[in-house]
């Protein structure tokens, strides 16, 4: 469903006619939304377009949309940034997905269990050119298991020359001693060349050996489908000749570069859900609250921590693959605005999606919806339910009863305990959600709540992240300054003003059942965007 761009009034740019205004785009399953806002944070245009199966047709309507709203002021535009599912569909669809290379320097200690063992197999065949467990990796306490050995590792890549798009390397306990990958990678690309790419562990996921290596090889995987939609939004800004900052949005809610995420690519999995909780925060002016995003076939609940979303603490599974890099923690339930209601009032999980403009009934059609259950009820604003025949009437009310049940429980769920948050509703189905709720001190429904994923990725910051080992005999202040100073280098590689990027987060868990002490040391970083 396509929705007329807001024509606003645009307020008078800076003194000497800075690039003051900033254009945030979400690229959804199915709805890609823009909104250009000015340096308050006041939203000027906006604009809802029907996502495009080539991703850059559903972008460069939408970007058109609002640039041509804002009409002579469209050259104040400075920054773009965009947030996307693609990379989440490219996975669970498996399809664009590169082919990889997977080594991991453990042996021989890891051999038991292979590389993408435990992969659904449609998925490893999509991706794998093949993999291999060669002598490496290192003990908790920093002692190597095995040296790296060039010679075993070179004639591995000779098996896979030729048919890899990417290399991806995991060592054991890397993340705390990242000098065999780095030395594998410089390898990897003197014997492959510069046309391979290579995915370290060490700067994708956290300590957990499978996990950070299955995160590893998607990263790899998808170099090539994040490369497709950057180059998607450059072609559609070159179109209209403008020259502007651009930006992905990343899954904890901050931004990072375009050159960056070609890096990183798996780290804009998670972005639709944190742009959504950003949104929300910047909309409705709240820093603590829970969120809850209803689309048209899904609700997700997220909670909002001193303004950004919180993180998973267990690992997050991906298209089947179990990973263990930052994700939002994020509850899903299967109800949304086209969700079908079924006999005797069932709820879903089906959903008539992108398709309820002509299957709903409210709208002629002849599938009975949770859009026509709260229309009935009086809560789809300017929605008439004359078009609901009295004989749906019963299911209709059964079905939203139970739909406000499983609401109530999500939320109850996501609080952990907390009744005295309040709940931010946004996304286009919005208005199922009711105006009271046990659990929660009130409902707030923000102005332009329908477009907030496309807010919070107008209005992010950059971050940078480093989680590390410190063993026994290594000094703790040390390791912290260290640990600081790489999650501030990492947040302005990302596109953060140096000399606004500060330290957020500082956590220490001492590690069990090890013969030294040792502790698990993550930082995180954070800043606002440097100069244009």
């Amino acid at each position: 469903m396509t929705t007329t761009p807001l024509r606003a009034d645009v307020p008078a740019g800076t003194a000497g006619g800075g690039r003051d205004l900033r254009v945030g785009i979400d690229v959804g399953g199915t709805n890609t939304d823009a909104v250009v806002l000015t340096g308050d944070g006041a939203v000027v245009a906006r604009t809802k377009q029907a996502t495009s199966a080539d991703v850059t047709t559903g972008l460069r309507g939408a970007l058109t949309a609002v640039l041509d709203a804002i009409g002579d002021h469209a050259d104040r535009v400075g920054r773009v940034m965009l947030g996307t599912t693609h990379a989440t569909n490219a996975i669970l669809e498996r399809r664009g997905l590169g082919r990889v290379a997977a080594v991991r320097l453990g042996g021989p200690a890891t051999t038991s269990v292979p590389p993408l063992q435990c992969w659904p197999g449609d998925l490893a065949g999509a991706l794998s050119a093949g993999s291999a467990v060669l002598p490496g990796g290192h003990y908790v306490d920093g002692r190597p298991i095995g040296e790296l050995d060039e010679d075993r590792l070179k004639a591995f890549l000779d098996t896979v020359a030729g048919r890899v798009d990417a290399v991806a390397l995991t060592g054991v306990f890397s993340p705390a001693f990242t000098d065999q990958e780095l030395a594998a990678a410089e390898l990897v690309r003197k014997h492959l060349g510069d046309g391979v790419q290579v995915s370290m562990s060490h700067e994708i996921g956290s300590l957990g050996l499978l996990e950070r290596e299955n995160a590893t090889v998607l990263n790899a995987a998808l170099y090539q489908v994040i490369a497709t939609v950057r180059d998607g939004l450059r072609h559609t800004l070159a179109a209209r000749y403008l020259d502007v900052a651009t930006y992905f949005a990343q899954n904890d809610g901050t931004l990072m570069t375009m050159d960056y995420a070609a890096d990183y690519p798996v780290l804009t999995i998670g972005s639709g859900p944190s742009n959504s909780i950003r949104g929300a925060a910047c909309l409705s002016g709240l820093d603590d609250a829970i969120v809850a995003d209803v689309g048209g076939t899904s609700t997700d609940f997220g909670v909002l921590v001193a303004g950004f979303p919180r993180e998973s603490a267990a690992g997050v599974e991906i298209g089947g693959v179990r990973t263990n890099f930052r994700m939002p923690d994020i509850l899903a339930l299967a109800l949304g605005g086209g969700t079908v209601i079924g006999p005797g009032g069932r709820v879903g999980p089906e959903s008539v999606g992108y398709r309820i403009g002509r299957e709903a009934l409210v709208f002629g059609g002849t599938t009975a919806t949770l859009t026509d259950a709260g229309v009935l009820a009086g809560r789809g604003s300017g929605l008439s339910a004359s078009r609901i025949p009295g004989t749906a009437h019963a299911g209709l009310r059964q079905a939203l009863a139970r739909a406000d049940a499983m609401v109530a429980d999500a939320v109850d769920r996501v609080a952990l305990g907390r009744a005295d948050r309040p709940l931010v509703v946004v996304g286009g189905g919005a208005f199922l959600i009711p105006d009271g709720l046990p659990g929660v001190s009130e409902v707030v429904r923000p102005d332009h709540g329908d477009v907030a994923n496309a807010v919070g990725a107008a209005i992010a910051m950059v971050s940078g992240t480093v989680e590390t080992i410190i063993p026994a005999g290594k000094g703790r202040a040390e390791a912290i300054t260290a640990g600081k100073e790489a999650a501030c280098h990492r947040a302005i590689q990302a596109g953060g003003a140096p000399s606004a990027v500060e330290v957020v987060e500082v956590n220490e868990v001492p590690l069990s059942y090890l013969n030294e002490p040792a502790l698990r040391l993550r930082v995180k970083a954070a800043g606002p965007l440097s100069d244009l």
